[in-house]
């Protein structure tokens, strides 16, 4: 159990997937001018990339290795990450249309957040066994969310103070991840133990 809480903390502060692996950074920049925005999409991340963590795991173990298939791994987890998405989206306009309307393009857009697919990916590669799986998957998600709702808090700040003419728009917003993908690499040296 403290091992499975090792693995969370490891994921939602020190190889956070935005400032630590930089996986998950178009979403990153994208999504987050307003904070509930973000909110919004970190939500619908966290959902997809568990629930993608769980399905990638069986799909390879079960489907791919007996079949000597691995070199698929790839191609077979962007097909899941695909059709959970689209039912997800179906899911939500039919029985949470004020949800699905609320989220917009964030739901076509997680299909291509490769935050999702390097966290199916790197479970597969760290050998993690099912429960792993989705616990990595589900705090690195969460790792993603305190990331851009974090970044799309201090942005806002950020439009009303005063900068350069030259650091108007993404130039300040690149600064800003950096500064605070340098704070969270203090997270770093954290022992726990």
């Amino acid at each position: 159990m403290f091992d499975l809480f090792i693995l969370m903390l490891n994921c939602v502060l020190v190889e956070n997937f935005i400032f630590h692996r930089f996986l998950g950074c178009c979403p990153f920049l994208g999504v987050s001018g307003k904070p509930d925005s973000a909110l919004g999409m970190g939500m619908a991340v966290t959902f997809v990339m568990t629930l993608s963590s769980a399905v990638t795991y069986v799909v390879y173990h079960y489907i791919l290795v007996p079949y000597g298939l691995e070199y698929l791994e790839t191609i077979a987890f962007i097909l899941v990450i695909a059709s959970l998405v689209q039912l997800i989206e179906m899911f939500l306009k039919r029985f949470i249309p004020a949800l699905y309307s609320a989220l917009g393009i964030f739901l076509p857009l997680i299909t291509t957040n490769c935050a999702v697919l390097g966290a199916a990916l790197l479970e597969v590669d760290e050998g993690y066994n099912f429960i792993y799986s989705v616990t990595f998957g589900f705090s690195a998600a969460l790792g993603f969310t305190l990331a851009i709702v974090i970044f799309a808090g201090v942005r806002q700040r950020v439009e009303l103070a005063e900068c350069p003419a030259a650091f108007k728009g993404m130039p300040i917003a690149l600064v800003t991840a950096g500064l605070i993908a340098m704070a969270f690499s203090g997270f770093t040296g954290m022992s726990i133990g």
